[in-house]
């Protein structure tokens, strides 16, 4: 385990480690399996491809901050009361995925859930005993964040998404 790891006592899910692996080691397959469930999500408003491992998704759209151009990509859906949860995870591997690096820059973005689409503010968790609480909301959701961090030496990210007046 790495020291960053929220819980020293998790165990290695199958499903964190077969993500992992491809997102390290067939790195062009996960890309490519990314924008088709991307597509499909939008395509079918979330409706037909609204789930990935038989637990809920949704679609982030941020600004990218070298193109300009918006990125949309499929995300685990965690809410916290009315805002969401996201973990800039990249299935553990060693650099935080473009998105998150994205998102931090814009400040926010588009998110869409099911047809309902909406625009949010990004706030990213700093306070130690807020992270905790919010890692506990989204491993309870999605066990395999824990597979992440256990896999990666960086401290695993983690943003609120926040409804935006708009």
């Amino acid at each position: 385990m790495v020291e960053n790891a929220p819980d020293e006592s998790v165990s290695l899910t199958r499903t964190g480690r077969f993500a992992h692996f491809g997102s390290t080691r067939l790195n062009a397959i996960t890309r490519f399996q990314s924008r088709v469930h991307n597509r499909l999500y939008q395509r079918f408003d979330g409706t037909v491809f609204g789930k990935y491992l038989g637990r809920p998704i949704f679609q982030l759209t941020v600004t990218g901050r070298k193109s300009g151009e918006p990125r949309p990509v499929v995300l685990m859906l965690v809410r916290d009361g009315a805002d969401l949860l996201v973990v800039g995870s990249f299935a553990g591997t060693p650099k935080p995925p473009a998105w998150w690096l994205n998102l931090v820059a814009a400040g926010g973005g588009q998110v869409r859930v099911g047809g309902e689409s909406w625009p949010v503010t990004a706030r990213v968790v700093t306070d130690q005993a807020e992270y905790a609480a919010k890692w506990r909301i989204l491993t309870a959701a999605y066990p395999d964040f824990d597979t992440y961090q256990a896999l990666t030496s960086r401290k695993l990210p983690i943003a609120v998404l926040t409804r935006a007046a708009g």
